[in-house]
């Protein structure tokens, strides 16, 4: 049985660098973001039913989905319902 060389591409699984890491990590810690603001349900709640005019009339879920950087959405989050600016 071949041995793995530390590094080599696994079969089956995407090469490092087309996963987007980054991109994962900070969607992960704005979902954390708004959990802690709002608790899991009412976060989930406002991800998909709140329409936000800061983000061109779409809820967040729709924004992120569309592209928009989970910082510019949290903002937008955290304007519309007056998030004290050291949780922000």
């Amino acid at each position: 049985m071949p041995v793995p060389v530390c590094g080599a591409p696994s079969p089956g699984v995407p090469p490092v660098d087309a996963v987007p890491t980054l991109g994962r990590v900070r969607l992960t810690h704005f979902r954390q973001l708004m959990e802690d603001e709002f608790g899991a349900v009412r976060a989930g709640s406002i991800s998909r039913d709140h329409v936000f005019s800061a983000l061109d009339g779409r809820t967040v879920a729709q924004a992120l989905e569309g592209g928009t950087e989970p910082r510019e959405v949290w903002r937008a989050v955290c304007a519309e319902f007056e998030v004290p600016a050291e949780r922000r």
